[in-house]
């Protein structure tokens, strides 16, 4: 579901990879659509990567999205981040991910989980079909016969 989407330290929005470069990556903005290259010493992480602290594990951004999506019914936005205060997030976050570590999940941070679910949305991006997660699992089967 999130394969190929990131988000890179100090620029607005999410991106989508396009392709590799010698020194660089070009993606593409999920906001406007224009092509950049984002270098080597620019902070990339694939939302694949993130999680979600909780009181016992980390729970990864796809299982917030899917807590989310659940609540909201599949095809409708979450609350809008900039019109919702922090007392509200945090309420939010309760519904959808009870365990969350109140001590290292910021406001900021419930912020641009929303901010993103909204943009995935918006761009189509947010598939939670039990197809895709057959695939995943028969990729991740056959990559581990691969090695045997």
């Amino acid at each position: 579901m999130l394969k190929g989407i990131l988000s890179i330290s100090g620029k607005p929005g999410l991106y989508k990879m396009i392709t590799q470069g010698k020194n660089s990556i070009i993606v593409e903005s999920l906001l406007d659509g224009k092509r950049i290259p984002a270098h080597s010493f620019a902070k990339v992480i694939s939302l694949e990567d993130i999680a979600i602290f909780t009181e016992t594990e980390e729970v990864s951004l796809a299982e917030v999205f899917k807590a989310i999506i659940e609540k909201e019914g599949e095809g409708n936005p979450a609350p809008d981040a900039k019109k919702i205060s922090g007392d509200e997030l945090k309420e939010y976050f309760e519904e959808i991910l009870p365990e969350y570590d109140r001590d290292r999940v910021y406001v900021s941070d419930m912020k641009k989980v929303l901010v993103w679910f909204n943009l995935l949305l918006e761009n189509d991006l947010l598939k939670m079909d039990e197809e895709e997660d057959k695939e995943e699992e028969t990729d991740s089967e056959s990559a581990e016969e691969d090695k045997k």
